[in-house]
């Protein structure tokens, strides 16, 4: 009940955080990546976020109480009045690294995010192994998001006090309709925990499904990574005149996301002994929920792929348009179906509006940009995704033994991609290339990674 208690929280400011963080995050991108002087935007941009992070703090501290009511857990008042602290931290620090991406310096980006994870990790577990519990993991959240500030302020520096050339309006008239359509994706990734909570579910059962929802963050994960990359690199091809280069990584990396479904059958198959092996067997009741979950997480990451490319031709407010209607509908179907199916109905729900979401954006890229990924990856995905979920199924190990299983289904289905000719001899070079690490340095000026 106390985990339920703490996912229940961290859902409610993941959504919060990343929405106000969102607000300017692809329109920096954007600016950051087409222009080779770009301190006057990146002051901008950081004193918007400071300002927007400090406001949603103030609005959720004085909500924290009727918040609790609507969840019927008056404890969480308490969780969400402290957790509010993080908001400004969290934007500051997010500001900074879509700097870092926006100029190229994706090693950097990627060296204060490892920073945050791993600081939460440590944080968290030191400070609830001294008997904080909740608040200790609400204080180890905030503590990595001061490292991850302080990491990437040390590669960027943009002007946090004085004028800015770079006007606030240029940035809204973008941001706008990619803030509302962040705002709806983030209300969608986490309505079906909410709505669990106001239909009366219990903590405990908030518990598991926290548990599920952690466990099939990898999609999420990745695409959180990879999105801003795609987004920085084509707008810097497109503003460049290289568009025939653009539109062949814009068409790869859909192909990259379906050929994550191998994989998430390989996780669903195993959920059972996943969940069991990472927070105990007690909550081994969580599997069925994350054996959907998996997959609906990778609809996510193509919605965020898609997207990205809509961005980048000039399509802003078709992000918002193609999107808004999923967090609505997932209301109404979990209403239908959660009195029902219970969490399996709310992840259900969750799972196919995501890919109903995904289609309609990649039907939506063809259209402009007349891209889609290649039908064989899509049926080549499909087939061994199924195959390596069966035989997970089958083929039961237990405890840290399943770690060993899935590598080697992983390995295989690797190797069976590579047979059935998925992969030209370019990109296996090309994958071979990236064991090369970028240097942990300070880019310079203009820089480009």
């Amino acid at each position: 009940s106390e985990y339920g208690l703490f996912a229940l929280a961290s859902t409610i400011i993941a959504w919060i955080e990343c929405s106000v963080s969102s607000m300017f995050a692809l329109a920096t991108l954007k600016f950051v990546g087409e222009r080779e002087e770009w301190q006057p935007v990146g002051a901008t941009v950081v004193r918007l976020n400071l300002l927007a992070g400090l406001a949603a703090g103030i609005l959720l501290a004085s909500l924290s109480m009727p918040i609790a009511h609507l969840m019927h857990q008056p404890q969480l008042s308490v969780y969400l009045f402290l957790f509010a602290l993080d908001i400004p931290i969290f934007c500051l620090a997010q500001a900074h690294r879509n700097i870092l991406i926006g100029i190229g310096a994706f090693g950097q980006r990627a060296v204060a995010s490892a920073g945050r994870w791993i600081g939460r990790l440590i944080l968290i577990i030191l400070l609830v192994h001294l008997g904080l519990s909740v608040k200790g993991a609400i204080l180890g959240s905030m503590g990595a998001s001061i490292i991850e500030l302080v990491m990437a302020r040390y590669f960027v520096r943009p002007q946090l006090l004085g004028r800015s050339d770079f006007p606030a309006r240029k940035l809204f008239d973008y941001a706008l309709p990619l803030f509302l359509f962040a705002m709806g994706m983030r209300l969608f990734d986490k309505i079906d925990l909410m709505t669990l909570m106001a239909m009366g579910a219990s903590a405990e059962t908030a518990g598991y499904y926290g548990a599920a929802q952690n466990l099939a963050l990898v999609p999420g994960v990745f695409a959180a990574s990879f999105s801003p990359l795609l987004l920085s690199t084509l707008s810097r091809l497109v503003s460049t005149g290289q568009e025939q280069v653009a539109r062949k990584i814009a068409s790869d990396a859909m192909r990259i996301i379906l050929l994550m479904l191998p994989i998430a059958g390989i996780a669903a198959g195993a959920s059972r002994q996943i969940t069991a092996l990472s927070f105990g067997v007690r909550f081994a009741a969580s599997g069925p929920i994350m054996a959907l979950l998996i997959f609906g997480a990778i609809g996510l990451a193509m919605i965020s792929v898609t997207t990205a490319i809509l961005i980048v031709k000039g399509r802003p407010m078709w992000t918002f348009t193609l999107t808004v209607p999923m967090a609505p509908l997932a209301i109404l179907a979990n209403w239908l179906l959660i009195p029902r199916f219970g969490s399996l109905g709310a992840a259900g729900v969750q799972t196919a509006l995501a890919w109903a979401g995904a289609l309609t954006t990649i039907v939506a890229v063809h259209r402009i940009w007349k891209i889609l990924p290649r039908f064989a990856t899509l049926l080549r995905s499909v087939a061994l995704s199924s195959l390596a979920f069966y035989a997970m199924r089958l083929w039961r190990v237990e405890g840290v033994f399943v770690l060993g299983e899935a590598a080697l289904f992983t390995a295989a289905t690797g190797v069976v991609l590579v047979l059935l000719g998925e992969f030209s001899a370019a990109e296996l070079s090309f994958a071979r290339s990236l064991l090369q690490l970028p240097a942990f340095r300070r880019p310079a000026v203009g820089e480009v990674g």
